[in-house]
């Protein structure tokens, strides 16, 4: 986007006239008439139109100078980025065909009285194929001789986790499974587990077909036989087949206790999800296996039985994106001459594939271009973006587009010392049709929603009852400013696009991932190579709490970045773009509320706190993020929690090292933890007690 003209003094002709009557009044109050007949009025009109071209004129200079000055060496500013979530579109009844949902359906936020609403897009289009229950079976684990019982031989061996592959579902079946679903067929008791239930057994659950991405539901017919275990937190992890692994799979809802009563599961499969052969029977696979139990968690000591299963699709997700997708614009007619320029009817242009065609006229096709004109026999020419022309040659089709303002721009010609005009690539012969087959607008920061909040269907979609997006939206960063090119124009001009120093790395990474919180470049010590970390933009709840899942920035991200610096680093240096490692606290902490104030309230206030300060996005003592490699330590914790009102004693505190994924937590006893240079703080779950006076 070309950098606006900033106005140094903004004061126009009428608004001089005005200033100097009402310095007349004060000055002269004698001088009564202030009527244009007035001559005095008219010296005043005669020099405010004076005065006003030299406005004119001063805004224009250095200020103009110094930003026209950033156009020559391509500064422009940033456009906005499009923020993204999962939407999932719920059936009002399971049915017996597939639903589709097609590309481009809109969802949005609640309109208000003083919000618009939000809209989302989906970006591709969604199938949501039907299934029911095919088969059960179920898998001891190493020594518990449920495999041996069974008579089916094979190898016996511990279950692997979710990431891991899964020797068992191989070509051919899965080995030492034991096939269930006749037994379930005639009404028998089936046990889930081993009759000494051991981490690593499994129950598999065969769907008549693969679910990717989609809600199913499993109703159990089960009986409270399953003892020991707590029906909150069972040892439970359900998974889904892949084709190559194990993947976990989410559970929205369990009502059977951990097998120990009917209910239902709502399980939101894996997008991966892919047919796979289980004793010799093909199917959309699911397990549920059982795993180590926390040392606070009770576990099974008699394996719980399942006695009916049926089971069919809900629903399924889809990624959405803050933005609409605009196809087959014709932008306008060439006019056979260098330089020519069109815009799109819908800017911002989001980052994103911007594929323009240019289609010849009749008579071109059949004649041909002449020189310095592309023209060709095609219907259409795909051009090719280009940041600049400096490396075009005569007869590249190479355009450049400035996504802030939507504008196209061709080629221009330059006339050189010798007289001879040099064409910076090609021009599109006269009378052709120039066309963008797709593009993006939209974007900015009120893209970031929050979860649950996408709850509009607009439109309709066949048998969809209501819709909902489960995550926060992330990544929408609103258009760069104008305060903040003219900081990057000396930085840009600095690096001149190549990588050397860590600012160097962290610069350049800025320009292709706007919508990244942090960028950090560590340079690794005795080799030739920098690891480049990257934060993503999250959100936190009521509480300032941030899921972990929002702090790993999306594949497509650490891609484009590392394709984007690849061609700047020096020959020989070796470039990793990661997210950072994030070491999760937990505070255990006792406060005494001040007489009058509100136990409630100081404890909101207080978690508030400790997740806003140490948070990588928000926290650290200057509020933009924790610091790299800084320590974690209970006197800061103190420090914050002295702050909040309605707290007149911190009492205790105590630093536990979390680990986010299992929940496992190990007390620090010197209350102090060293980060590595790599490592971000992460709040995980603080508890607070307050006492009241």
């Amino acid at each position: 986007m070309t950098l606006p003209s900033p106005n140094l003094d903004d004061r126009r002709f009428q608004g001089l006239v005005d200033e100097a009557k009402r310095y007349v009044q004060r000055r002269c109050p004698e001088w009564t008439d202030h009527n244009v007949s007035d001559p005095g009025v008219t010296l005043i009109e005669a020099f405010a139109t004076m005065v006003d071209g030299l406005v004119y004129r001063v805004n224009r200079v250095p200020e103009k100078s110094y930003l026209t000055f950033l156009d020559l060496i391509g500064v422009r500013l940033h456009p906005p980025t499009a923020a993204g979530t999962d939407v999932t579109f719920r059936l009002s009844a399971p049915q017996p065909e597939p639903v589709v949902v097609r590309a481009g359906t809109e969802v949005a936020t609640v309109r208000t009285e003083t919000e618009p609403a939000v809209v989302f897009t989906t970006t591709r289009e969604l199938t949501i194929p039907p299934c029911a229950y095919a088969a059960l079976a179920t898998w001891p684990a190493a020594g518990s001789g449920q495999g041996a019982q069974s008579g089916q031989g094979g190898q016996s061996g511990q279950g692997a986790g979710p990431a891991g592959v899964d020797p068992r579902m191989v070509k051919g079946g899965a080995r030492s499974a034991v096939d269930r679903t006749e037994e379930l067929a005639l009404g028998r008791d089936v046990p889930c587990f081993s009759p000494t239930p051991t981490p690593g057994d499994a129950l598999y659950v065969g769907l008549t077909a693969a679910v990717p991405a989609g809600v199913v539901v499993l109703r159990l017919d089960c009986d409270v036989q399953g003892v020991g275990v707590d029906p909150l937190r069972p040892p439970l992890v359900w998974e889904a087949w892949d084709g190559d692994r194990w993947s976990a799979c989410e559970v929205e809802k369990d009502d059977t206790g951990g097998f120990n009563r009917s209910g239902e599961l709502i399980l939101h499969l894996p997008a991966t999800h892919t047919p796979g052969r289980v004793v010799r029977r093909t199917g959309g696979w699911l397990r549920c296996r059982l795993v180590e139990a926390a040392a606070d968690q009770p576990t099974y000591v008699a394996p719980p039985v399942v006695r009916g299963v049926t089971a069919f699709t809900i629903g399924a997700t889809v990624g959405a994106e803050h933005a609409e997708r605009i196809t087959d614009e014709v932008l306008g007619t060439a006019e056979g001459v260098p330089g020519q320029s069109f815009t799109v009817s819908r800017p911002p242009v989001v980052p994103d594939e911007f594929a323009l065609e240019v289609t010849p006229p009749e008579p071109a096709r059949a004649v041909g271009a002449g020189a310095g004109s592309a023209g060709g026999s095609a219907p259409a020419d795909v051009w090719t973006r280009v940041d600049d022309f400096a490396h075009s040659a005569p007869d590249d089709r190479h355009f450049t587009l400035d996504e802030g303002t939507g504008r196209v721009e061709f080629g221009p010609a330059v006339r050189e010392r010798d007289g001879s005009i040099r064409h910076f690539g090609a021009v599109p012969v006269k009378g052709a049709s120039v066309r963008v087959r797709s593009y993006r607008t939209g974007g900015g920061a009120q893209g970031n929603v929050a979860r649950g909040t996408l709850r509009v269907l607009r439109g309709t979609a066949p048998f969809v009852a209501r819709v909902e997006n489960r995550r926060p939206a992330v990544g929408g960063v609103d258009g760069e400013t104008v305060d903040s090119a003219r900081i990057r124009g000396p930085l840009t001009l600095r690096t001149l696009q190549r990588a050397v120093v860590p600012q160097d790395y962290e610069l350049l990474a800025r320009e292709v991932a706007p919508d990244a919180a942090r960028v950090h470049c560590v340079p690794e010590d005795g080799e030739a190579g920098v690891r480049l970390l990257v934060v993503p933009s999250g959100r936190g709840d009521a509480h300032g709490r941030i899921a972990f899942d929002e702090l790993i920035p999306p594949p497509g991200t650490l891609e484009r970045i590392a394709r984007h610096l690849d061609a700047r680093r020096p020959i020989g240096a070796r470039l990793a773009v990661e997210p950072p490692y994030y070491m999760g606290v937990t505070f255990v902490a006792t406060v005494q509320a001040g007489r009058g104030a509100s136990a409630e309230r100081v404890h909101e206030d207080a978690l508030t706190a400790l997740n806003g300060y140490f948070n990588a996005l928000t926290g650290g003592p200057s509020g933009d993020g924790w610091p790299f490699g800084r320590p974690v330590q209970t006197g800061e914790a103190y420090a914050v929690l002295q702050r909040v009102a309605g707290v007149d004693l911190v009492d205790d505190v105590r630093l536990y090292r979390a680990d986010p994924v299992t929940g496992q937590r190990t007390e620090v006893p010197d209350g102090r933890i060293a980060l590595d240079r790599h490592a971000l703080v992460f709040s995980y779950e603080h508890q607070l007690r307050v006492r009241e006076v």
